[in-house]
């Protein structure tokens, strides 16, 4: 069986083999040097890590340049690599007519959201969800723990699918904020979570007794130089087989999930 990644491009389906999808990996990262990676490093990482498919994104740069950024990392590796658009508001152009001609005219699947870098309130995020609710792609959300902000876009646009990076905030050990972000997963079947940046991993698997494995979404976040990006993005895919959940719940986490939601 093959199914289509990027544009024109198909990638073989073995049967009985099941992709490990990266959900959540930077062109450009939104730390303080605003680090980039090639396209060449992430898909090297990939192999030596044993990830198949990888969705990428740039942030910290106009929705424009990340459009041009994913283009051209996924024209090198169109069976390798899936792009995501990143909003951000811009005074140049209306930034969803650049995020209506990404998925509709250059065959991109997603769109990146970052309350780091600007806010997430109603008055500037929700056309953008309401965009991505029309063109039926997700929409990857680092809300920073603003779970009140979540909870409105879920109730707004339910119909958009709404994947919350980092169970909530990146790093947290605040056991009820991930408990709250877990709780409205279970209320709004519109949301999903995200596994790159948790550390208290045991959270992962209560989100699993919860809310069912098939709203769960592995990612990591990479690439970091933590001591190297294959360590990083290791360690991070190695923090879900550590769970020793059953194949099916281990399977639909580490891709089944986002390829369901990503029509592929």
């Amino acid at each position: 069986m093959r199914i289509r990644l990027f544009l024109s491009t198909t990638f073989t389906l073995i049967e009985g083999v099941v992709l490990i999808v990266d959900s959540h990996v930077h062109l450009k990262h939104g730390d303080v040097n605003r680090t980039e990676y090639s396209p060449e490093v992430i898909v090297y990482t990939m192999d030596a890590v044993g990830i198949d498919v990888s969705v990428v994104f740039a942030m910290s740069t106009s929705t424009k340049r990340s459009i041009e950024m994913a283009l051209e990392a996924c024209r090198k590796f169109p069976d390798r690599l899936i792009p995501y658009v990143y909003a951000i508001p811009s005074f140049e152009k209306a930034v969803n007519d650049e995020i209506m001609d990404a998925v509709v005219k250059l065959g991109f699947k997603g769109i990146k959201v970052h309350a780091g870098e600007y806010t997430i309130a109603e008055y500037v995020v929700d056309p953008v969800i309401e965009l991505a609710e029309k063109l039926e792609v997700p929409c990857l959300i680092d809300c920073v723990g603003r779970y009140s902000d979540i909870k409105r876009m879920a109730e707004k646009f339910p119909k958009a699918k709404i994947i919350v990076a980092h169970f909530g905030k990146y790093l947290s050990t605040d056991e009820k904020l991930i408990d709250q972000f877990i709780n409205l997963t279970s209320i709004y079947k519109n949301i999903y979570l995200d596994t790159s940046g948790v550390l208290l991993t045991h959270k992962i698997k209560e989100a699993i007794q919860k809310v069912g494995s098939n709203r769960i979404i592995f990612g990591t976040d990479g690439p970091h130089e933590e001591p190297d990006t294959v360590s990083f993005a290791k360690k991070e895919l190695e923090k879900i087989k550590a769970l020793k959940l059953n194949p099916i719940d281990e399977e639909n986490i580490l891709g089944r999930n986002i390829l369901r939601i990503l029509k592929i």
